[in-house]
């Protein structure tokens, strides 16, 4: 990778964080998608990318890279084109995140945070995906996919691997890459926030048994205000 951007990708990088900063009453508060912007372009927040986030916010690069060292979805080093993450804490171990994790690990020659050869799939070990009514639960650019096997989590990283789209259990009609994710994640939406279900019938099920039952959450002391 190059040292410093193109002429024409810094000055569009400049305006688009300029767009971002504006949201903010503060600057310094536009530093957090700013650095999903540059993994946009990178892949990863680049040394050039933490440079021209110092910059354009008055910071210095130590400042940034305390950021980007300190959240998970930072990345520091190339990633791939599709980030899969396997959750292997409490109940999706037990529903078979653990078997499922060492079948992709096994099956594409990484461990976690591992970058398959051809540059398509980062594996990650994940703690939770907040998926617990549908595990166990792979993300693929944190796009869901419930109620997965060992078999199933195949086929998605093989259909990634071979370039054909991938439709997720909910959200989005098909798995965007982990640059044009990173661009949504700076703000820039990409027009398909409405697509797909949001909830599935798993999540709305205690919502349905309150409903039937005429419960309601308690009221403060004093009465609604």
């Amino acid at each position: 990778m190059e040292k410093n951007y193109a002429p024409e990708v810094e000055a569009r990088l400049r305006a688009e964080c300029a767009e971002i900063v504006a949201r903010y009453p503060v600057s310094r508060s536009a530093l957090m998608p700013i650095l999903h912007l540059v993994q946009s372009v990178d892949g990863f927040v680049s040394p050039r990318g933490i440079v021209l986030a110092a910059d354009v916010l008055g910071l210095t690069r130590s400042e940034v890279s305390a950021v980007a060292t300190f959240y998970s979805q930072y990345r520091r080093h190339p990633n791939g084109e599709y980030n899969v993450g396997v959750c292997t804490n409490a109940l999706c171990a037990v529903m078979g995140g653990d078997v499922i994790w060492d079948a992709l690990s096994k099956y594409l020659g990484v461990g976690s945070d591992e970058t398959t050869e051809d540059g398509k799939i980062t594996l990650e070990r994940l703690e939770c995906n907040a998926g617990c009514d549908y595990a166990p639960v792979v993300m693929v650019n944190w796009e869901f996919f419930d109620n997965q096997t060992p078999e199933s989590a195949k086929k998605i990283v093989d259909d990634l691997r071979a370039g054909r789209d991938v439709r997720p259990t909910r959200g989005a009609d098909k798995v965007c890459t982990f640059k044009e994710v990173s661009r949504v994640l700076a703000g820039f939406e990409d027009g398909r926030a409405d697509e797909g279900p949001g909830a599935g019938e798993a999540s709305l099920a205690g919502l349905k048994v309150a409903r039937d039952k005429g419960w309601t959450a308690p009221q403060p002391m004093g009465g609604a205000q």
